[in-house]
């Protein structure tokens, strides 16, 4: 860490030293260095000449690896690996339920009783990384000029190695019993602590025993390589598998996508590129599925083999070098239109009143960074939905002069202390001032971004001009190109920096801090952040963009369902007694937040902000009846540790949202005009969204449309209504999957009741 230090440092002395020049962009403008003593981002020095020359992958599920001189371990799943100075760890992390003071429990797989890996011939030097591909890398521990690599693969049962010369060392945590399933010279399988390890070594190898805790591999010259895998069990079976498939090294793994329109799906497609290492070895690998891959995919249900026991649930095993998944896009409207006089109208007009007065101090409220300025700016978009939808058009064009002129503030580059940087070194933008170690630590620049995105899409639909690339929607660009790049290896920005797209969700720590690995909590602000892709794609022409944004929000509402809702009940274990999983860890899983154990607080980080594009929380909907019958005992739990909510009804305008997704009149029903509200949204928007709701009913998900902006909702009574926007310039026509159709003209909301 000293070499870190010292580094960082120095970076620290040498930009105070260069003046802050503006960079113009479009009608807005960025720093090429922080202004005065702000701080710049950290080094990510421990990366090879070639991966230096590229931005840092920042935020990804292995970026411990290049910020840190020791760091700590990376979740793979099945597997776990630590690079230390010893060598490389391998380890199959096991289940441990861990009480807390929360009286509930942690479901932890830690790294623990790993196999080290290490060269004979040559110490290993710093551990580097070598290279990244979509969800497999490679991990240097080169010294001088004998090289030690290991390449690690999300869901691969297997740990690659490959070194110059010599021999290898492996070390047990505990006697290892040597197994014979099967006569072939080249394999060793050992069984410790109740886990099988295989080691798969070339031609010519000789096993060597030297203690019951270690052994060697004596490699013949030339043959610098062997796998290490852990077995699901311990059966024949299953160390067939696995021998079978030993020898296919992964060199390359790419994730791509493809919307189809007319079915309002998103197909994505994972291949993978691999080398036989051995002559007349298979060369098709093998690829652990998580269970958004493979459940309810029928594309790959009868050729799943073994599975493994996860962190993530089962991890099944297929034998390919592709497979592909498919996600129905459900659709979302920008905003709902406006509710006749006869459904409490007056009282929203009361509401909207008071809001728009306050507007200009609810739009910063909190803190003054671009997390909460973000939250602010799009707290009073919504704000301004509702208006405009009203029919309060006089208000609408003060909410949306207050807006620009603060966005114009920050977007500028002339204020001293609201700005963004593009610091080239890293490869990103900052924003100043920092929030939540969003520049120390690089953290959550999807959901602070997000925000400022979609708050710029919803302005676009009123001013295009304002809004357009050319002018202050320039800087939207960049900040899009900070979490959502998709071309690889550039020296600019890293691919897709917050989105994993094998484990299918973000991540938000940007060093991967921590024993556990990373970690995202508010699933939902990731998934604000895609609906704002899609809207400034559609809105701006950029249909590359909006299929991304299609890609990243479908697939990150898998994830959610399957990792943090537990929608289908395939993943959480039975000893885990919370309904929803609030922090997901790369080693862990828990029910907590990072500032309060508070159950509401814990509850809602993963709903908020409830906004047009936030119906799929009810995909489900006996999981949103279930979360919600279980905050009474949560809180009865809480209090009887001594605690108390402050206000006891905070955030009730989000539990009041979500539970109208699928039971409006009992969520109006707790609705109280003057309780509690979350600092991202207004009374007027939760009290128009819950009447909307009860004259609407919930959303119907078994119909789709051929076109981006619609929604479906069916009334108790079978009565449907169809939602559709038009975000382009010419007339629109919309057909829905039951065959009903809209018209629509440019820029309009069109509203259509069908017959039950």
């Amino acid at each position: 860490m000293k070499y870190f230090h010292i580094l960082f440092a120095l970076c620290l002395s040498c930009s105070a030293a260069v003046k802050a020049q503006i960079v113009p962009l479009g009608a807005g403008a960025y720093t090429s260095q922080p202004k005065g003593s702000d701080a710049r981002p950290p080094l990510a020095p421990f990366r090879t000449a070639d991966m230096l020359g590229k931005a840092a992958p920042t935020n990804q599920w292995y970026s411990t690896l290049i910020f840190n001189a020791q760091p700590e371990a990376i979740y793979a799943h099945p597997l776990s690996v630590k690079a230390t100075r010893a060598g490389i760890e391998v380890a199959f992390p096991r289940k441990l339920a861990v009480p807390t003071e929360r009286k509930d429990v942690e479901i932890h797989y830690p790294h623990k009783a790993p196999v080290l890996i290490s060269p004979l011939a040559f110490e290993p030097g710093q551990s580097k990384l070598a290279r990244a591909s979509d969800w497999s890398i490679d991990i240097s521990q080169a010294n001088g000029t004998d090289s030690f690599l290991a390449t690690v693969t999300h869901g691969s049962p297997y740990v690659y190695f490959q070194l110059s010369r010599g021999d290898v060392r492996i070390q047990l945590p505990a006697p290892g019993q040597r197994l014979e399933h099967a006569a072939d010279p080249r394999v060793l399988a050992l069984e410790f602590n109740g886990q099988v390890f295989a080691l798969f070594g070339p031609t010519g190898v000789a096993w060597e025993r030297v203690s019951p805790q270690e052994w060697r591999a004596r490699l013949p010259q030339g043959k610098g390589f062997l796998s290490v895998a852990a077995l699901p069990d311990a059966t024949a079976s299953a160390f067939q598998l696995i021998q079978n498939h030993a020898y296919a090294f992964i060199t390359d793994t790419q994730v791509s996508w493809q919307f189809n329109p007319a079915a309002s799906q998103v197909e994505s497609r994972f291949e993978v590129q691999s080398k036989a290492m051995e002559p007349g070895a298979s060369a098709t690998p093998l690829l652990g599925l998580y269970p958004h891959h493979w459940h309810q995919n029928a594309s790959v249900q009868d050729r799943l083999q073994a599975s493994y026991n996860t962190l993530r649930g089962p991890i099944k095993i297929l034998a390919a070098s592709e497979f592909k998944t498919t996600s129905t896009y459900h659709g979302f409207v920008p905003f709902w239109p406006g509710i006749a006089p006869a459904l409490q109208a007056p009282e929203l007009r009361e509401v909207m009143k008071t809001d728009v007065r306050n507007a200009r101090r609810m739009m910063l409220e909190e803190g003054s960074g671009p997390y909460w300025q973000g939250k602010g700016l799009q707290r009073i978009t919504k704000l301004m939905d509702v208006v405009e939808q009203q029919g309060d058009l006089e208000s609408r064009d003060q909410l949306l002069a207050l807006m620009k002129t603060r966005i114009e503030q920050w977007f500028s580059g002339n204020d001293s202390k609201t700005y963004f940087h593009l610091d080239k070194t890293l490869g990103t933008v900052t924003a100043y001032p920092e929030e939540y170690f969003s520049i120390a630590q690089m953290n959550d620049h999807h959901f602070h971004y997000g925000y400022w995105i979609r708050a710029m899409a919803d302005i676009a639909l009123r001013d295009p001009v304002w809004a357009s690339p050319a002018k202050w929607g320039a800087i939207v660009n960049l900040l899009i190109a900070d979490i959502a790049t998709t071309e690889r290896g550039r020296a600019d920005f890293p691919f897709l920096r917050n989105f994993d797209p094998y484990e299918g969700h973000s991540w938000a720590s940007g060093i991967g801090l921590g024993a556990d690995g990373n970690n995202q909590e508010s699933s939902s602000e990731a998934v604000n952040a895609w609906a704002g892709l899609i809207m400034w794609g559609e809105i701006t022409g950029n249909k590359a963009l909006r299929d991304l944004g299609l890609y990243l929000y479908t697939t990150e509402i898998q994830a959610i369902h399957h990792y943090w809702f537990d929608s289908s009940g395939l993943v959480l274990p039975k000893e885990y007694q919370n309904v929803e999983v609030s922090m997901l860890f790369g080693g862990k899983i828990s029910h907590n937040t990072w500032w309060i154990d508070e159950p509401r607080q814990i509850k809602g980080i993963n709903l908020l902000p409830i906004t047009t594009a936030s119906t799929y929380l009810a995909l489900k909907p006996e999981h949103v009846r279930r979360s919600m019958a279980a905050l009474a005992p949560e809180m009865a739990l809480y209090a009887s540790r001594g605690k108390y909510a402050k206000p006891p009804d905070i955030w009730q305008d989000i539990f009041a949202k979500y539970l109208a997704l699928v039971e409006p009149a009992n969520a109006m029903a707790q609705w109280k005009r003057w309780g509690s509200f979350e600092l991202g949204d207004t009374r007027s928007h939760t009290l128009h969204w819950l009447n909307s709701l009860q004259t609407m009913g919930t959303p119907d998900f078994s119909v789709t449309a051929n076109s981006l902006f619609y929604s479906v909702f069916k009334s108790p009574s079978g009565r449907k209504t169809y939602l559709a926007y038009n975000a382009t310039r010419e007339p629109l026509t919309v057909t829905f999957s039951d065959g009903h159709v809209l018209q629509v003209a440019p820029a309009q909301l069109q509203q259509s009741i069908g017959q039950k």
